[in-house]
């Protein structure tokens, strides 16, 4: 295989790496429940939130990829010691996430086969691992979450045909929302933060990162992969919203989606038994990609501190994965860790983004040559405001509620 095909090849991979990372169980759920909440004009908070994650990643990517550093390397350099800061919350926030998506893909599982919650947890961490026993893991990786992401595309694709939704009204509330623009706004940082926050847009950065897609003279191949895998979040989530609309629409006044499972709950009142277990296969897709990537990418802020991870990377990878799939058999669900990871998550973005926009200005870092362009960082520290904002505010609320 020549090496320009290799490149592409880990180009789409970390796109689809990104992507598939940030379309996990808590993905799907979230974007049922707004979509119920707010039907057409949740189209303008998936444009904007796009727009917003777009301009996150782009920093992020393009000062990673062209330093070729990993982020807490990036992080040690701005401030020594800060890294193993950034380290810490990027391993704690994806293991307990890890931990909900491993619960996930019981529940695909369970929706598709009928396979019992506790087998299901088991089969959902056996299925992750699998990938990092393949001799070459990385290209394994490339290739299950590429193939996974599309079953998911296309089967939602398929119930958007049964179920027939208002497109021309979506896409008239996704420009002038009737339900007003301010009201949508915590749902569009929400929406941020499930897209690129945490783990998620370091993901596919340390891909092409481990495949070599590094410097300047790769600027073109980094940003065209950056932004692939804000497309193909956004197309995964797009049509999963208008699965849903084409469902809620027709619903009765008062009635709402299954608040625990209202992806499931749309697909099986639009396209009956089979549109459950769609539902189903969706959600293990979710779940089985999200696991992959959470433990790849938690395990690489790791492997730069001991020689030893490194080289043992895809037995720390399984090992991560093992965890994860062990605590969520014998403990169920562990309500209290996933509102103090989801607390952490939201203060991970504007960290992380407001780091790497100061390692852009840095010659230490960059290099002589790069010039980070002015536009992209103006934009960059719009997101770092906002994102701020509403992850502080989080992070309050849910630390009152659980001293409470």
């Amino acid at each position: 295989m020549s090496e320009k095909k290799k490149g592409g090849g880990a180009l789409l991979g970390a796109a689809f790496l990104m992507a598939t990372s940030a379309i996990g169980p808590g993905f799907l759920t979230q974007t049922a429940k707004f979509t119920g909440d707010y039907q057409a004009s949740f189209g303008f908070v998936i444009l904007f939130s796009i727009i917003l994650s777009a301009i996150a990643q782009m920093n992020i990517w393009r000062v990673l990829c062209t330093s070729g550093l990993r982020g807490q390397d990036v992080a040690n350099k701005v401030l020594p010691g800060l890294g193993y800061v950034v380290a810490f919350m990027i391993v704690v926030g994806g293991l307990v996430f890890n931990i909900g998506n491993v619960g996930g893909g019981a529940l695909g599982f369970n929706t598709l086969l009928g396979i019992p919650e506790k087998v299901g947890y088991i089969l959902a961490g056996a299925v992750a691992i699998a990938v990092f026993l393949i001799k070459n893991a990385k290209a394994a990786m490339d290739t299950v979450t590429k193939v996974l992401g599309a079953i998911m595309i296309v089967v939602i694709f398929v119930v958007i045909v049964v179920v027939k939704p208002p497109v021309g009204d979506a896409i008239k509330n996704t420009f002038v929302p009737s339900a007003g623009v301010t009201n949508l706004f915590p749902a569009i940082i929400t929406l941020l933060g499930g897209t690129v926050g945490g783990y998620i847009t370091f993901s596919g950065a340390h891909r092409l990162i481990d495949a070599g897609i590094t410097g300047e003279k790769n600027l073109k191949e980094i940003n065209k992969s950056s932004v692939m895998g804000i497309v193909i979040a956004a197309i995964v989530r797009v049509f999963l919203f208008l699965a849903v609309l084409g469902v809620v629409v027709h619903m009765a006044s008062g009635e709402t989606l299954d608040s625990g499972n209202p992806a499931a709950d749309a697909f099986l009142r639009g396209a009956g038994q089979i549109g459950y277990r769609f539902s189903g296969l969706v959600l293990l897709c979710a779940a089985i990609t999200s696991i992959i990537g959470a433990a790849y990418t938690s395990v690489s802020f790791l492997k730069t501190f001991h020689k030893s991870i490194e080289k043992n990377e895809n037995g720390v990878i399984i090992g991560f994965i093992i965890v994860s799939t062990l605590i969520m058999f014998f403990l169920g669900n562990p309500a209290t860790l996933l509102v103090v990871a989801g607390a952490l998550n939201g203060l991970i973005l504007p960290i992380t983004l407001a780091i790497c926009l100061i390692a852009s200005q840095k010659k230490s870092i960059m290099g002589n040559s790069y010039h980070h362009p002015v536009w992209l960082l103006v934009l960059g520290v719009i997101v770092v405001i906002l994102s701020a904002y509403l992850g502080i505010t989080t992070f309050v609320s849910n630390m009152g509620s659980l001293l409470a």
